[in-house]
């Protein structure tokens, strides 16, 4: 049985609903399979077990422009997959920003380990800005022992304090949750979980002590977990098949709690067009360059964030982008037609079409929701290929040749040449992230 199954019934239901496209229903676009009816649950004796402290209080954006990023954590780091959303996202969403990221990830590290290393493989680059990812491996895959919270406080303090003392901002990240059954695990998946939590809370009182914000990665996984498995059945594991490393859903959720931390705000872009006059304005980092009868041909130096796939498989980005409301919370590419002398329209973006109430559009639909894919799928999947690229190489860096023969013998030298080979890789995403050309089109029906 799985683990969440276990857990009671409550609902994160509407955040799936608010996920939904704005035109879906009228459109006939795919969404969700029927949920099974739930089976009955204890009434919340599990989840009166956990203490979850309230957040910290934070708001705006922490990033500045030209901030250089340190992604620093564990193995679920090292898949390179949160990390790669996040660096992705930046490039492409918030391109006025001009972000670098690197990212840090190190397989079975804890907190403890990275303060060890991170003057020698972090510091040196002079990051500007730093997320921390750690307590998986803190734990111990175990109950909760008061030296576990104490090795694990005194490290990330110590962690916060170096990034602070190099002048960096810090977004001081909780674990995630652990699934149903870990193969090494020393105790009950109940166990760790609350194990997890407590260290989430740690993660906390740090964060607000050492002013410093906070990415909340636990507490929403194991909630949008259950409400997944609820939707599409126990073999739904947002903390990956493994119970511990999450695929593409739940790194979504993690990369979604930093993005909060960053305090992204997720405008990517509005277009408001008149459909009486045929005029048009649209946001910064776009520019209308033809119109047409119903058509506005518009040029974007700012993308969307693109994604496809299945909406009941914890392998899909989309699936987890859905669970969170991503599209809402932080890719909102919004169409505003006013002044509609019909009841519906026909709205086609790219190759792909939709029907839409006047209604919907006068208020606002979210193209990014409405279409999975877009005229920017293909330009995104350039930059996203680049940005695997050169974060592959950054493990190599650090984990082979920083810590190998190459840094044993001489660091410094061993810095200078990996430098030069990461150079044309991170040149290469810039030059994958290029304007695109895009037609919006309207038809009264």
């Amino acid at each position: 049985m799985s683990f969440f199954t276990r857990l009671p019934a409550f609902s994160l239901v509407s955040l799936l609903v608010a996920g939904a496209s704005s035109c879906a229903q009228a459109a006939g676009a795919d969404a969700p399979p029927p949920a099974a009816p739930p089976q009955a649950r204890p009434g919340g004796e599990f989840l009166a077990r956990f203490k979850p402290a309230p957040l910290p209080n934070a708001a705006g954006l922490l990033l500045q422009p030209g901030d250089r990023l340190a992604i620093c954590g564990d193995s679920i780091t090292e898949q390179k997959m949160y990390s790669r959303i996040l660096e992705t996202y930046l490039t492409v969403c918030v391109p006025e920003l001009k972000v670098t990221v690197r990212q840090y990830g190190w397989s079975g590290e804890t907190a403890p380990g990275f303060l060890a290393r991170m003057t020698n493989d972090c510091l040196r680059f002079h990051p500007t800005v730093a997320t921390t990812c750690y307590g998986m491996n803190d734990h111990g895959y175990r109950a909760y022992a008061a030296g576990i919270g104490q090795r694990y406080r005194e490290a990330s303090t110590a962690i916060v304090r170096a990034f602070k003392g190099a002048g960096a901002r810090v977004v001081l990240g909780s674990p995630g949750c652990v699934g149903f059954k870990v193969p090494w695990s020393r105790g009950s998946s109940e166990d760790m979980n609350l194990n997890l939590c407590e260290l989430r809370n740690i993660d906390i009182d740090i964060a607000t002590h050492e002013e410093v914000r906070f990415a909340d990665v636990f507490w929403p996984m194991l909630n949008v977990g259950l409400e997944a498995q609820q939707q599409y059945g126990t073999n739904y594991c947002i903390a990956g098949k493994d119970s511990v490393h999450p695929d593409w859903a739940g790194q979504v959720v993690m990369a979604s709690a930093f993005l909060q931390g960053l305090g992204v705000d997720g405008t990517i872009g509005t277009l408001t067009v008149d459909l009486q006059t045929g005029q048009g304005t649209v946001s910064a980092g776009h520019e209308i360059t033809g119109l047409g009868p119903g058509e506005w041909k518009v040029v974007s130096g700012r993308y969307p964030f693109c994604a496809t796939g299945p909406l009941d498989k914890d392998n899909s980005i989309r699936s987890g982008m859905v669970l969170v409301n991503f599209n809402e919370r932080f890719n909102r590419f919004m169409l505003v037609a006013r002044n509609a002398g019909a009841r519906s329209y026909k709205l086609t973006w790219g190759e792909n079409s939709k029907t839409c109430s006047a209604e919907d559009l006068a208020k606002g639909v979210n193209l990014a929701g409405d279409f999975p894919v877009n005229p920017f799928s293909a330009a995104f999947e350039k930059v996203d290929k680049a940005v695997a690229a050169k974060q592959a190489y950054e493990t190599r860096q650090i984990k082979t040749l920083f810590h190998g023969e190459e840094g044993r013998a001489d660091s410094e030298m061993t810095a200078t040449l990996t430098e030069k080979v990461r150079a044309p890789l991170a040149a290469a995403i810039a030059s994958a992230f290029v304007p695109v050309t895009h037609t919006v089109r309207l038809e009264a029906q």
